[in-house]
């Protein structure tokens, strides 16, 4: 009986039909992809993108020199250099990411005392060479300012999980 089940199918084409019925019923419903330049989908304030080094609002760093971040990197992609100041404080010299390296756990924003290396939300950074992914204390300082208000709200949206 299974022979003649299987030709009543094939000759009718019950599997071409249910597949147009699909379509059908979806071409009636609202549309879920997004227009990905233009618009973009929510993501999470958890989110672990592009690195960033932040600044206390009287314009100072935020890095102390501690190199919690440096040690606890699985990856090793991070590289600091500590310096005293006139007031006998640490505050790095040098600071560097290299972000092919980076695994995005996020233990350096984990591990940081003063929330002075943060994850922000920006995932669009693709770059051309691999010298564009070495990221200075410049570069992560200017990554601060332009990111600041966000990655505040992030972080303060972020602290009773902590």
């Amino acid at each position: 009986m299974s022979f003649l089940d299987r030709g009543a199918r094939d000759w009718l084409l019950l599997e071409l039909l249910s597949g147009m019925a699909l379509t059908f019923r979806y071409m009636f419903k609202p549309k879920v992809t997004i227009n990905y330049p233009y618009e973009k989908g929510p993501l999470s304030p958890r989110f672990r993108g592009e690195h960033a080094l932040r600044r206390y609002p009287n314009d100072e760093e935020r890095c102390i020199a501690c190199k919690l971040c440096e040690a606890i990197c699985p990856a090793q992609a991070i590289t600091i250099e500590a310096e005293p100041r006139e007031d006998g404080s640490r505050r790095t010299r040098r600071y560097d990411i290299d972000m092919t390296k980076c695994i995005y756990c996020g233990f350096c924003q984990e591990s940081c005392p003063v929330d002075a290396i943060v994850e922000g939300a920006n995932f669009e950074f693709a770059a051309e060479t691999r010298a564009e992914l070495m990221y200075d204390k410049a570069k992560l300082l200017a990554n601060g300012e332009r990111w600041e208000p966000e990655l505040a709200a992030r972080i303060a949206a972020d602290a009773p999980y902590r």
